[in-house]
């Protein structure tokens, strides 16, 4: 595996379970979006659950989501057409079983959400439902047209705030997974602001971290999804799979010098148009659905049209669109728009692709199991079988509300007394002194950021990928043998592992499928590939 270098060690900074403060739960929960708001929730049932998050409860994908949740809502759609819609577009590699479980659960726990206080778009007394891109029908639920991670976020932290027996900790990063020899998890050595390096041993530990995206130039992802609980993950030697499969949201808004926002997909499911910079309409050239066809396609479409046309983005066109209707259905684009004097009414809005979701990542089960003990993981850091090599829009946050719930009724399932009868004995991890020069940590982001973009991005050829491998090997080199006092310089360590990972999967993966494009091999292989590719570190 990439990372079995003299660089590798199992703990990013020394551990000493003397010297350092200590606290004890039943549950612990690292992240606080989706997944890991509602598997807390779940888990206070029974369980004295601690909820630690990297930043706030309100920085997180989840809160920044602006599409929707998908699930089958109205009368003209079914379970089996979403699972077949599902099936369809993870191009072979999703788990059947996992697909049906997640769909038919959705209806239910929506419903849980509308029931604690999300405030969904409703119409004549039901909720609204829209359609999207790879979709058969209708069936995406949105709250406040394009804040519906707000609203969904919203609710379920004051459903967490109303539960006593949780206890948020802001503001902490989560370093490692604690294990013991028996391939236990007994849970985190983390930082805290203000207080320093601290200890959380736990009888169950779940992950719900996010994704990776910060790992590109171009990213709509919040700067804390810079992929840690994969990370972590995969020094405490837990089986991570499909790391080659990152999906590019096809529009984001591009302004030159401002960071990329998100175009939801919603917009081209009620009408909008993609135009090239000559004005013309381009995607009936690349699929029958045009404007509608997955994301994968999409984004590949307006690449090879920004090529061919020798141009930085494309345009979304609203302007047959009513204003007013605009503002009210989609409030945040209307004001994005405005603030960088785009009247939808008149002007075209410029977009082009970026990373958005990390399909790969922690292996679970049907119970969101890993294959460490007592460590189970749920939302955009797992990799649960749901989305196979290309998902579906909207089913992301279905998919962390379904398994958050699955995760935190685990913890219930297997509270023990004397935090899981295990005896902890002392710890102490030394880490030996580099004698290596230090690399600037500002510019190796940068530059990682750039190389993933450039090689390891919405197109692949194995000469780029194999450059991509041999740079970052350089780069770990001269940091993972480090030791950061800092979130910052954690963060790049995490980083530089998660990316050594994508693209050597990248390389292994000789075929093109869904999000994962080869130049070099353009076709789907299902003689050869019609499988996952696993990684892990077992030490």
């Amino acid at each position: 595996m990439p990372l079995r270098q003299p660089e590798y060690r199992r703990y990013l900074v020394p551990v000493d379970t003397s010297s350092t403060q200590q606290l004890f739960c039943d549950c612990l929960v690292i992240g606080a979006g989706i997944a890991g708001l509602r598997a807390a929730i779940e888990a206070a049932e029974t369980c004295n659950v601690v909820l630690v998050t990297k930043s706030t409860l309100t920085d997180s994908n989840t809160w920044n989501a602006q599409g929707g949740i998908a699930s089958v809502l109205g009368e003209e759609d079914s379970l089996e057409e979403h699972v077949a819609d599902t099936l369809q577009t993870g191009c072979g590699l999703c788990d059947e079983s996992i697909v049906r479980l997640v769909v038919s659960h959705g209806p239910e726990l929506v419903h849980q959400l509308l029931d604690w206080g999300t405030d969904f778009d409703m119409i004549d007394g039901r909720i609204d439902i829209t359609r999207e891109g790879g979709h058969s029908k209708a069936r995406i639920a949105h709250a406040h047209g394009d804040s519906t991670g707000r609203g969904i976020a919203e609710a379920l932290i004051q459903k967490a705030r109303e539960k006593q027996n949780i206890n948020v900790i802001e503001r902490f990063f989560a370093i490692d997974l604690i294990t013991n020899q028996d391939k236990q998890c007994l849970g985190i050595i983390g930082y805290c602001a203000g207080r320093g390096f601290q200890i959380i041993r736990s009888s169950n530990t779940i992950l719900a971290t996010g994704g990776a995206g910060r790992l590109y130039r171009e990213t709509t992802n919040p700067h804390i999804a810079t992929a840690d609980g994969l990370a972590m993950a995969y020094r405490a030697g837990v089986v991570l799979r499909d790391m080659e499969f990152m999906q590019f949201h096809p529009t984001t808004l591009y302004i030159a010098g401002a960071s990329r926002a998100l175009i939801t997909e919603t917009l081209r499911g009620e009408g909008a148009y993609l135009l090239d910079n000559k004005g013309r309409r381009f995607m009936s050239e690349y699929h029958e659905a045009a404007e509608l066809a997955p994301r994968d396609i999409v984004s590949r479409a307006i690449l090879d049209r920004m090529l061919s046309t020798k141009s930085t983005h494309v345009y979304l066109d609203v302007r047959h669109f009513d204003k007013n209707h605009f503002a009210k259905r989609f409030p945040l684009i209307s004001e994005l728009c405005e603030s960088f004097d785009i009247d939808v009414s008149t002007d075209l809005i410029p977009v082009r692709p970026s990373a958005h979701y990390m399909i790969g990542g922690v292996k679970t089960d049907i119970e969101a199991r890993t294959n460490i003990a007592n460590l189970y993981a749920c939302g955009e850091v797992a990799s649960t079988g749901l989305h196979g090599a290309n998902r579906l829009g909207s089913n992301s946050l279905l998919e962390g509300l379904v398994f958050g719930r699955i995760a935190g009724r685990q913890a219930t399932q297997h509270r023990h007394h004397g935090v899981n009868g295990m005896t902890f004995h002392r710890m102490k991890y030394e880490i030996p002194t580099s004698d290596r020069s230090r690399l600037d940590t500002d510019d190796v982001r940068n530059s990682l950021r750039a190389l993933m973009w450039r090689n390891v991005g919405i197109t692949r050829k194995g000469k780029h990928l194999e450059e991509a491998e041999d740079i970052i090997r350089f780069w770990q080199q001269y940091v993972i043998d480090k030791v950061f006092d800092s979130p910052y310089g954690w963060e790049c360590q995490n980083m530089l592992t998660v990316a050594a990972l994508m693209t050597h999967a990248a390389r292994t993966r000789t075929e093109s499928r869904g999000v994962h494009y080869r130049q070099d091999y353009p076709k789907r292989n299902d003689a050869q590939f019609a499988h996952h590719i696993e990684q892990s570190d077992m030490v």
